[in-house]
């Protein structure tokens, strides 16, 4: 994977990182949705580049210490590679230098993966949101990541 670059988000983007969200998930962002947060102060969304393709991308809105991870997904063909570990380790990274404590996602309660992911990345369960998914419907695992003030 030395290949691959993780970087800003950029509007000309947006078209390859819409196919991997509908690819990705049941209820995807549109494309507005996507530009609308790249100009927000208080977004940070970034993209893997794979031998210069689009390969993933990733994001959060951030208030105050704490940013929620909002987006994370991977073009199918290429997952398994360790492309979400890296682009989720320089979105903490950026998070941190924003001064964000603590990060919140919320994941399938089915979706194995990604939970087994976020654990290895230190994050903790921390509760359920009943029903929270649609297409189909799913419960929501809710996990936080935390960092000392003092780091």
């Amino acid at each position: 994977m030395d290949k691959l670059v993780i970087r800003p988000m950029r509007k000309e983007d947006l078209p390859e990182v819409c196919r991997i969200e509908e690819e990705a998930f049941s209820t995807p962002w549109s494309e507005k949705s996507f530009q609308d947060s790249l100009v927000l102060p208080y977004a940070c969304f970034l993209a893997a580049e794979y031998e210069g393709q689009i390969a993933g991308y990733c994001g959060f809105y951030q208030s105050t210490e704490e940013a929620e991870i909002t987006n994370v997904a991977v073009k199918k063909e290429l997952r398994g590679k360790g492309i979400a570990k890296r682009m989720l380790e320089e979105l903490l990274r950026a998070g941190r230098a924003r001064g964000a404590l603590a990060f919140l996602l919320e994941v399938r309660a089915g979706n194995a993966p990604a939970i087994h992911l976020y654990e290895g990345l230190g994050f903790e369960q921390a509760g359920l949101r009943r029903n929270f998914y649609e297409k189909p419907r799913e419960d929501a695992i809710i996990m936080w990541k935390r960092f000392p003030i003092s780091e």
